[in-house]
């Protein structure tokens, strides 16, 4: 049987242990209690910039001269004579000559007209005379006797109208071979840059073999394709609008400036577009940076004006709305009115004021009239969200 002893000193030692705990507990003080803190999301914002802007529209095409002849003899003969500038890719002035064809029969040819032209002078002359002589005569047989009216016969009239014939074959045979002597030159019509020769010097050539071909340096002229959904930003269609055309010149960027002089009026059947075509003056003149013939080009057409518009981030704009941030950094829906939706960017004339706060953060549930706060570079919308969560 336990002792006394054994019976009542574990309970001293619980009960000690009890009145222990209870003093270490009264010992320690309550946690201070924290003040709710709100946290708004952190949002980034730039300002809205309304003014002026032009709408243009982006083309290309391939630069082509405007005139394009080709060279074609006009009379037969041995080629013996041929221009050192009579060579692709060379220039050429108005009324330069190319080449030439041996011109003696030609020259021949006209000595022997300009001869029958004198002799039918001479004749047409005689008969003149005669027809004179024979008009005096009648007149004086009529002054004496009651003569009957002449024959035309009489007066040499059918004679007189015989000679004037052949003396204006003669005279058209003396032009003719004027001409095919002219002909013996094969001239530049404008200036021009050689496309091709075909002919050496020492070929035969007959009417119709062609000599080479020229391209004017006048003017250039570049077919823009264009969309039909693109002409509404375009004045008139496009017609005499200006253009800037732009490509590399040696790895150097150049740009020139065309007008677009007309439409082609039809739309192309296999790429559904409508065709302006541009013209640029002067193509060659500058030599650092010509615009060569069969360049490839980058157009900037230009377009419409709106004097009050502003652009937008293309995935900022939902259904027609974009979010700003007002002065007590509230969030507003702002409805726009959508011009044009154009490399990303969505083009308004109306719906917003220049300085406008343009939320560009994202925003998982944005409500109207939401609390927000502007990110003033001190916080991050990161740490912002990651706050969120953790309440």
């Amino acid at each position: 049987m336990a002792s006394k002893k054994q019976i009542f000193l574990p309970l001293v030692v619980l009960i000690g242990g009890i009145g222990v705990a209870g003093a270490f507990s009264a010992m320690k003080q309550p946690p201070e209690e924290k003040s709710e803190q709100i946290v708004h999301p952190l949002v980034e914002a730039e300002p809205i910039v309304v003014a002026p802007m032009q709408l243009n529209v982006d083309s290309y095409g391939l630069v082509k001269p405007k005139y394009t002849t080709e060279l074609v003899a006009q009379v037969s003969g041995q080629v013996i004579e041929v221009s050192d500038a009579f060579v692709k890719g060379g220039f050429v002035k108005k009324g330069a000559i190319l080449a030439r064809i041996d011109p003696n029969d030609y020259e021949a040819a006209l000595i022997e007209s300009e001869a029958n032209l004198a002799r039918a002078s001479s004749a047409l002359e005689i008969e003149q005379a005669q027809a004179h002589v024979a008009k005096k005569e009648w007149q004086r047989i009529k002054d004496n006797a009651n003569a009957t009216i002449p024959s035309e016969l009489y007066l040499r009239k059918p004679q007189l109208a015989e000679k004037l014939a052949s003396f204006r074959a003669a005279q058209a045979s003396v032009k003719r071979a004027k001409r095919n002597l002219e002909r013996t030159y094969i001239k530049a019509p404008y200036d021009a840059i050689i496309a091709s020769r075909e002919l050496s010097l020492g070929s035969v050539v007959n009417p119709g073999s062609k000599f080479g071909e020229l391209n004017a340096i006048s003017v250039a002229e570049v077919r823009l394709p264009v969309a039909d959904n693109e002409l509404q930003y375009l004045v008139d269609g496009g017609i005499n609008a200006n253009v800037t055309l732009t490509a590399h010149v040696e790895g150097k960027p150049a740009q020139w400036q065309g007008k677009i002089v007309r439409s082609e009026g039809v739309i192309d059947q296999r790429s559904r577009m409508t065709y302006l075509v541009a013209q640029i003056q002067h193509p060659y003149s500058d030599q650092r940076t010509p615009l060569r013939f069969g360049a490839y080009l980058n157009a900037t057409i230009n377009g419409k004006i709106l004097e009050n518009a502003a652009a937008i981030p293309q995935h900022l704009v939902k259904d027609g709305r974009i979010a700003v941030l007002n002065s007590d950094e509230t969030l507003s829906f702002k409805a726009l009115n959508v011009v044009r939706e154009y490399n990303g960017k969505t083009i308004i004339d109306s719906g917003v004021n220049d300085g406008a706060q343009l939320i560009t953060s994202a925003l998982e549930y944005p409500t109207e009239g939401m609390q927000l706060q502007l990110n003033d570079g001190t916080h991050s919308v990161a740490d912002t969200q990651l706050a969120l969560k953790e309440e």
